[in-house]
């Protein structure tokens, strides 16, 4: 029987500060998690269960790299996440799993299943694929050589879910321990000359010569066919690696942040690589170009994603390929920067859904709570208007609306990834925007 690896997120310090995740009055969410997974840790324990607890002050990549150091195949690893959200009825517990994995789905509803037989009264909001949250992956479901899950307990801004955390939370442990072990005794125990299963691998509608094999539920490819794909694994270290029979596997959902399309047909039991983007190449990243979606597509990406969002913004896709369309902004990227910035229309940041700010616009002095526009479509124009600033040197066809149009060094970033730095701190905040855009072009069958 293998070990449990415990992270409660958050607390770490993460760009140079300690990252609290969501702060609500009198606590915090890495606060409670930490109070929540030293209980489950003890519960485990008495047992008889190995548990590894990961250390606190990590931050979110260390955390990662933490847990791979030690990993073993037979291992699980668990995060603890609590959730917030401008709504305060909403609420309930959601587990997270890596994307087509029936076999990751089936330990996130044991999981869930615990927690729901001691508490009844946690609404429990199903097993859901990392592609329904944020940019459409979870790094702790893909990289870490364990099988994990990622479990939001509950939403902090509710307050039948936050006294459940804060005055039921021995019970709340003792189903999350429940599930655990229910998932531990799934996996079984691994023989030493395990023998993985092989799959079909197809290639761009073709099926590829070499087999690949199944490991804990993934997908995974030979590594020449990866070469073949041309992408350079030597600069790319986060990829898992997999070496079995003298061969080395790669793990294949991996690649999506690459442009490759990965999905699973159950039927050929094989697994579908789509390498060749269906659309105009090498405009993919360019922001001053034409988006390739229909309204409907959009629409889709989003009513997927956060259905409420359609019923509070419900010409949000027709106002960005308008918008677009008339400064010659791509409106694809300029909606899949949105889905990111806001969670899909769900906000939870500085900025609330009446201020109409899709894009975490500032103004020019700094205010707290970023810019506000007066409707929906000013509040889309304002945020063209300032990717048109960033990528072109070309005059406004409509009057200028963004406060902070005038300050832009125009034409400094042509590229999504270029805005990293410059929309946000972060150094891959042009990563997570493609990522957005590849998956609403995965959904529209345009890569």
């Amino acid at each position: 029987m293998g070990r449990i690896f415990l992270s409660a997120a958050h607390g770490g310090v993460e760009n140079g500060i300690i990252d609290p995740g969501a702060v609500i009055t009198g606590t915090t969410e890495a606060r409670e998690m930490i109070l929540l997974r030293d209980l489950v840790q003890a519960q485990l324990r008495s047992r008889s269960l190995e548990v590894l607890s990961v250390p606190d002050d990590l931050s979110f990549q260390q955390t990662l790299d933490w847990i791979n150091q030690r990993g073993r195949s037979d291992d699980v690893s668990l995060e603890l996440h609590g959730d917030a959200a401008n709504n305060p009825l909403v609420r309930g517990c959601s587990a997270f799993y890596i994307n087509q994995n029936e076999v990751r789905k089936r330990h996130a509803d044991l999981l869930l299943l615990g927690i729901g037989k001691r508490l009844p009264a946690l609404p429990n909001r199903g097993a859901k694929p990392d592609t329904t949250i944020g940019v459409g992956n979870l790094a702790f479901c893909r990289q870490l050589i364990t099988p994990s899950l990622y479990l939001q307990v509950g939403f902090l801004t509710n307050p039948d879910d936050r006294y459940i955390l804060q005055n039921q939370r021995q019970d709340l442990a003792i189903g999350i321990a429940d599930g655990l072990q229910s998932w531990i005794n799934d996996l079984g125990s691994p023989s030493p000359d395990e023998v993985y299963p092989t799959i079909n691998i197809n290639l761009n509608g073709q099926i590829y010569g070499e087999k690949g094999i199944l490991v804990n539920g993934n997908a995974y490819i030979p590594i020449d066919l990866v070469d073949r794909l041309g992408i350079d694994l030597s600069v790319l270290l986060s990829v898992r690696r997999f070496a079995y029979r003298s061969v080395v596997f790669v793990k294949a959902i991996e690649l999506r942040d690459y442009n490759i399309s990965v999905s699973w047909d159950t039927t050929t039991r094989a697994v579908i690589l789509r390498s060749i983007l269906k659309i105009c190449p090498g405009s993919f990243d360019r922001i001053m170009d034409h988006g390739k979606t229909t309204e409907l597509q959009l629409m889709m990406f989003l009513k997927i994603n956060n259905e409420l969002g359609i019923k509070d913004f419900p010409e949000i896709g027709k106002l960005y390929r308008e918008e677009g369309a008339i400064e010659g902004v791509d409106y694809d990227i300029a909606f899949a920067q949105m889905c990111f910035e806001t969670n899909f229309l769900r906000f939870g940041g500085i900025t609330k859904a009446s201020q109409n700010n899709f894009a975490g616009l500032g103004t020019p002095g700094g205010g707290p709570e970023g810019a506000a526009f007066g409707s929906a479509r000013l509040g889309v124009r304002a945020h063209i208007q300032l990717l048109k600033a960033y990528a072109s040197t070309e005059p406004l066809v409509q009057e200028s609306i963004n406060p902070r149009f005038r300050f832009i060094t125009r034409g400094i970033a042509p590229l999504v990834g270029q805005l990293s730095g410059r929309w946000q701190p972060g150094t891959d905040y042009g990563d997570k925007v493609l990522a957005a855009v590849r998956r609403l072009y995965e959904l529209s069958s345009l890569l």
